[in-house]
């Protein structure tokens, strides 16, 4: 997808140092923290949400979970803990239609989120 900038970051076309890469999956810093730690994982194929995944997307989608927890264990994060944050459509406060996963951390997290 040209105009996403998500895919433009895959491509670097957008230059942004990467936390983690491999085939699959991208990771880096968000740009706009909520969390001491925020961390966005991404698939580096364009799917738009999860409501938009199929069932060949099965390996990446689980691809993103280990990968967060390589992530968190990099990190430091996985004695205090971290949460996993996947939004999926405008209700579901998705702002960058390309699927994408929020690993949180270095504080407290309520319940309920929001």
């Amino acid at each position: 997808m040209e105009d996403c900038i998500f895919c433009k970051i895959v491509n670097r076309t957008i230059p942004t140092p990467l936390i983690y890469e491999d085939e699959e999956v991208v990771a880096f810093n968000d740009i706009n923290p909520v969390a001491p730690v925020h961390i966005l994982i991404i698939p580096r194929q364009h799917i738009q949400s999860v409501a938009h995944s199929a069932e060949e997307d099965e390996k990446t989608l689980g691809r993103l979970f280990v990968v967060a927890r390589k992530i968190a264990q990099e990190q430091g994060l996985t004695e205090k803990g971290f949460r996993l944050v996947v939004n999926t459509g405008t209700d579901g406060g998705q702002t960058v239609f390309h699927l994408h996963m929020h690993l949180l951390a270095g504080r407290s997290m309520e319940w309920p989120p929001g």
